[in-house]
C-alpha cells in the first residue's frame, strides 16, 4: 500500500552533514506521518525523529536534537533527514517508517505505527 525506500547513506567523517532520502509511494494521497529510525550493530532499533504529513510539526530524539533536520516535500512524496555535526555514535542502519493518516491526521505528529517500512541505508560516521 505504501512503499518507502530509503537513499543517500554512505560514509562520512565525524562533524559532516549527510542527508538521507525516504522516497514514499503507492498509497500516499491520504497523507502519511514519517518517522526515522536508526539501528546500530547489537542494538535495539531506536527512534530519531517524526514529521507530520504537514510538515509543520517535527519531534526528535534527544541524542539528536539540534543537529538533525526531517523536511518533506509532499509533491515528490520525499521525506529528507539532514545530519549534521555527525558523530560515529550515528554510525547505524537508518530507516523511514510511514502510518497512513486520513485528512483529520494533517498536522498530527504524535505516536505512530509505523506500519510502512523501506529498506534501511547504511550511514556510517569515522572517527
Amino acid at each position: 500500500q505504501v512503499q518507502l525506500v530509503e537513499s543517500g547513506g554512505g560514509l562520512v567523517q565525524a562533524g559532516g552533514s549527510l542527508r538521507v532520502s525516504c522516497a514514499a509511494s503507492g498509497r500516499t494521497s491520504s497523507g502519511y506521518i514519517l518517522g526515522w529510525f536508526r539501528q546500530a550493530p547489537g542494538k535495539e532499533r531506536e527512534f530519531v525523529g517524526r514529521i507530520s504529513w504537514s510538515g509543520a510539526c517535527t519531534v526528535y530524539a534527544e541524542t539528536v536534537k539540534g543537529r538533525f533536520t526531517i523536511s518533506r516535500d509532499n509533491a515528490k512524496n520525499t521525506v529528507y533527514l539532514q545530519m549534521n555535526s555527525l558523530k560515529p555514535e550515528d554510525t547505524a542502519v537508518y530507516y523511514c517508517a510511514g502510518d497512513v493518516v486520513g485528512p483529520s491526521g494533517y498536522h498530527y505528529c504524535g505516536p505512530s505505527r509505523y506500519d510502512y517500512w523501506g529498506q534501511g541505508t547504511q550511514v556510517t560516521v569515522s572517527s
